[in-house]
């Protein structure tokens, strides 16, 4: 098949050694409460795709712990578009025939492209990737901070530390081009008049070398490099610096900050290696009490299930909690369009990733505000801040 249905499958895969009971036994005579996701559970996004699952598990397992709602457990339920937007379109036809308030994911760029047309009239769309940029007053809202936002962030940050001469290599995927355009739109601002691209390099994500265009690039003398790549692709462009012995500075997207990720490729991560990345990886620039809560409650929750807490799961987290915070609301007979007007006038709600707005930031809630460069620390084998929030240097 094209695809394959999850209904808990993929959860078990991932989180095995999990014991705990996912609903409690005062729950267990009530018929859940299904919330459907999409999630790229196998292929190349299989990273993000079960770090997606695993944060949405947490939301579902501190829910039921606290009673449900109403007494009612919730369960979300996954199907693995297997990193195929064509999977992602198919398997979201189905759902949205059964006139479902709401759909989470997918979790890639592409994925939530090739779904978003299909909502013009409701259900509500939560894209759990940063890269979809939904017009104000639609169906469909977008996970974390936007990702051209992301790379303005990255640019401020190596212009106020002196680091102006950049190369970049990107993926020709539509997140590679989305992060591409983003890294375009900073340079061009006049705050970036000293910043020079010295060289820009592509490459398909099946790609098995990228040896070539790291050559031209360590030719061209760069201070950082920028690795526009999220998933098992960023492992041939980091492997290709590391042989090269091109030693500088990279930054790369937080769709990579997974420590799966880090330990697997430890032997060719370079020395200073950036991420434009949420609160819950930069505890030490958090000043907002609601929001290091919020923060604490994810990172004990996703403890007590055996995962870390890295970028991926916190990403799913609020969104997860949004859609459990609008039942609680209405009911179990909640449309899409109260789901849509909840989401669309909720004002300082403090998450894991930030305290949300939508009516400042219309379908995503999230600032630039919330968005920290980190940078992975092996000594501690964990993340630490090295900015301000929006980018400013510490």
């Amino acid at each position: 098949m094209l695809f394959s249905y999850l209904r808990r499958g993929g959860a078990l895969l991932f989180v095995a050694a999990i014991t705990f009971t996912l609903i409690p036994s005062g729950l267990s005579a009530a018929e859940p409460y299904d919330i459907n996701v999409i999630v790229s559970l196998t292929g190349p996004f299989a990273f993000v795709g079960k770090g997606s699952q695993a944060g949405l598990l947490g939301v579902e397992k501190i829910t039921n712990a606290a009673g449900g709602i109403n007494g009612r457990p919730i369960r979300f339920v996954f199907q693995d578009d297997q990193s195929n937007p064509q999977a992602a379109v198919q398997l979201a036809g189905a759902l949205i025939a059964k006139k479902i308030p709401v759909l989470l994911g997918p979790t890639s760029v592409a994925g939530c492209s090739a779904v978003a047309p299909l909502v013009r009239n409701g259900p509500v769309l939560y894209c759990l990737s940063p890269g979809l940029y939904p017009p104000p007053g639609s169906w469909a809202f977008s996970a974390n901070v936007a990702s051209k936002d992301t790379m303005a962030i990255a640019i401020r940050y190596f212009n106020l530390r002196g680091l102006r001469r950049l190369a970049m290599i990107a993926a020709t995927d539509a997140s590679g081009q989305d992060q591409e355009r983003g890294i375009d739109a900073a340079l061009a601002l006049p705050v970036n008049a000293g910043m020079t691209l010295v060289a820009r390099e592509h490459f398909s994500p099946g790609d098995v070398s990228v040896a070539a265009q790291i050559a031209r690039i360590k030719a061209a003398n760069p201070q950082v490099l920028l690795a526009l790549s999220t998933g098992a692709a960023i492992a041939t462009v980091l492997r290709a610096v590391h042989d090269a012995g091109l030693d500088i500075p990279v930054f790369t997207t937080n769709g990579n900050s997974t420590y799966a990720q880090m330990k697997q490729y430890a032997a060719f991560l370079p020395k200073e290696l950036y991420f434009p990345d949420q609160p819950p990886l930069a505890l030490n620039a958090i000043t907002d009490k609601g929001v290091r809560a919020q923060i604490d409650l994810f990172i004990r929750t996703m403890r007590s299930m055996g995962v870390k807490p890295d970028g991926i799961p916190a990403t799913t987290w609020d969104p997860g909690l949004l859609v459990v915070a609008a039942l609680k609301k209405y009911g179990f007979g909640m449309t899409a369009d109260q789901l849509k007007e909840f989401l669309s006038n909720l004002q300082d709600w403090p998450g894991a990733m930030g305290r949300y707005n939508f009516r400042e930031v219309p379908q995503r809630g999230l600032s630039v505000q919330s968005c920290i460069i980190t940078k992975w620390e092996p000594r501690t084998d964990w993340w630490v801040a090295v900015s301000k929030p929006a980018g400013s240097p510490l």
